[in-house]
């Protein structure tokens, strides 16, 4: 267990791996704003917007893998198309095998990326993938979209035309509506 004193405050932000370096310190300043308005009395806090991540707490929480779900969400359901899951499963093994933090993959229509915060071991970051990943297939099923956010890693993917989120550029990438806001 790590450590607490309301004298001691520990901190994270990250941006998303393909957004520049204006876009990444928009979205951050953006996040800070946000998450003080949000948690303004708390001791910890967690907030995700479409292209970055802030959380900071008084428990030391860096370093720690943390395969906790926090955020799960789901589009339509399909029907049961043998194809368009297979794509799905394609694109999330490639995803849930490539290397570094940062992964965007394709198969066909379907898009995705997943992402651990940059304070994870490469072991840590495959184990907290392989576990977003598998909360993502059984939670999701036959749906066109999902998102599944561990407290350490997440997994996107959508199809059909809907892969403009998975891209950085512009500033639309870092004005995201708040995916994931926690306060403790």
């Amino acid at each position: 267990m790590g450590s607490s004193s309301a004298d001691t405050a520990y901190g994270l932000y990250q941006c998303r791996g393909d957004l520049s370096m204006p876009d990444c310190t928009n979205c951050v300043a953006r996040a800070v704003s946000q998450i003080g308005t949000l948690c303004s009395n708390a001791y910890g806090g967690a907030l995700e917007l479409q292209g970055c991540f802030v959380k900071y707490d008084n428990t030391k929480f860096l370093g720690v893998e943390d395969k906790t779900v926090v955020l799960k969400k789901c589009g339509p359901a399909t029907g049961y198309d043998t194809d368009a899951l297979g794509r799905r499963d394609a694109l999330l093994a490639g995803l849930g095998s490539g290397g570094g933090p940062y992964r965007v993959g394709g198969s066909g229509k379907i898009q995705g990326m997943a992402q651990c915060t940059g304070d994870l071991s490469m072991s840590e970051c495959q184990d907290c993938l392989g576990s977003a990943i598998q909360e993502l297939k059984s939670n999701c099923g036959t749906a066109i979209s999902g998102d599944m956010f561990l407290a350490k890693c997440y997994v996107r993917y959508s199809a059909g035309g809907v892969d403009d989120q998975y891209r950085g550029g512009g500033s639309s990438s870092s004005s995201g509506v708040c995916a994931n806001c926690v306060c403790e």
